[in-house]
């Protein structure tokens, strides 16, 4: 694999910020870039000492908190399904969590210690092949089942992130073990499947914290669809540059988050960037936007990120819960069920694909896609 397009025809000019010209073609670095089908591991392979400007991100001044240790809350499941009273306090837990925090960490939570620890090293295994072995299922086309690239919003980000992707869709239509990738086919299935089974637990743990039945989530097809994105993030010669993922909020409903030990993921809570360090079996869950919006903000979907390092790679496995990839028709709105003279309707019907749309269309520019779709003036129709 050549890689002189980028790393030195193509960014004599940013290789060393003193040799910086003005007349700088963002897009044709970002088309080199992408026609390596390498990612931002083949620039990293390639040897270079600096950070491309196209990786180049504009820093906002919320501190990281460094004093009074804050972390996310952390949920223990066990004998959530034998004990009543056990259930009730973990669903209050889960309350609090997802309206305070949008985010918590879930121990016992039924996903075998050895599954999780053979799909890191599964993915870890597909981005550390060789160019030529992953290019077979590079596209930016994600109808197709099985995805690599580097950025989904390349050509629509303000900056490009330090990390590569593939993405796999696995429900509610399954792939073929022959449509998956060898070096994690086995593993990729079983986790899925797992994912799946927790995924069932938590939206009926939300759903009793909504005060609604337990299978009403379910019922209305939050936990219908799973893309599942495997994420690789290089180490980085400068890491004060760039960002392994930016300021953003997931679009789906939810989201069950598979991190190693190198950690890097920050949450954004009280305008300060706290850190989620890896907990050893735990589980990382967040709202997303879309049950943001059907709970009428009872819930809260948060923004957070990836900072880099140049110590050594990080992998993490993300499972959204959403039918962006299923063609789907159904209205997602505020729950009637929830909404009274006090709480009218905040925002309008949707249906995903047309949220996804939108929140694509932006990229992971750190601006939520809620606020277009609020409703003006507060609804007083059907309570």
């Amino acid at each position: 694999m050549d890689y002189s397009l980028i790393t030195k025809s193509k960014c004599t000019d940013e290789e060393d910020p003193t040799t910086r010209k003005p007349e700088y073609d963002r897009l044709s670095k970002l088309k080199s870039f992408d026609e390596t089908r390498a990612g931002v591991k083949g620039l990293v392979d390639s040897g270079i000492k600096h950070v491309p400007r196209m990786f180049h991100h504009q820093f906002e001044n919320n501190s990281v908190s460094c004093g009074i240790q804050v972390s996310i809350p952390i949920i223990d499941l066990e004998k959530v399904k034998q004990n009543r009273t056990t259930r009730e306090e973990i669903v209050g837990k889960v309350r609090n969590a997802s309206k305070t925090w949008g985010f918590f960490q879930v121990l016992n939570h039924g996903i075998p210690m050895n599954v999780m620890e053979e799909m890191k090293d599964g993915a870890r295994r597909f981005f550390e092949q060789d160019v030529e072995s992953k290019s077979r299922f590079f596209s930016r086309d994600y109808t197709k089942r099985v995805v690599y690239n580097s950025n989904f919003d390349l050509y629509s980000a303000p900056a490009a992130k330090w990390r590569d992707t593939v993405v796999c869709s696995m429900a509610p239509d399954p792939p073929k073990p022959e449509e998956l990738p060898a070096v994690f086919r086995d593993i990729m299935l079983e986790y899925s499947k797992q994912v799946m089974n927790l995924g069932y637990l938590l939206f009926e743990l939300l759903s009793e914290a909504l005060g609604l039945n337990p299978d009403y989530l379910k019922d209305i097809d939050c936990a219908k669809g799973l893309v599942m994105l495997s994420h690789y993030y290089p180490i980085c010669p400068q890491p004060e540059l760039t960002l392994g993922s930016s300021k953003h909020a997931d679009n789906g409903f939810l989201t069950i988050l598979l991190q190693d030990n190198v950690g890097g993921l920050q949450v954004l809570h009280q305008n300060q960037w706290i850190n989620v360090p890896p907990t050893p079996g735990a589980l990382v869950i967040n709202i997303g936007d879309l049950l943001q919006l059907i709970s009428n903000d009872r819930f809260t979907s948060v923004d957070h990120r990836v900072v880099t390092n140049s110590a050594s790679p990080r992998v993490s496995v993300a499972s959204f819960f959403t039918t962006a990839l299923v063609p789907d028709t159904r209205l997602y709105g505020p729950i009637k069920e929830l909404l009274s003279q006090n709480n009218p309707p905040k925002y309008k019907e949707t249906t995903v694909k047309d949220f996804i749309t939108y929140f694509n269309s932006k990229g992971l520019s750190g601006t939520s896609p809620l606020p277009h779709f609020k409703l003006s003036k507060p609804s007083h129709g059907d309570k």
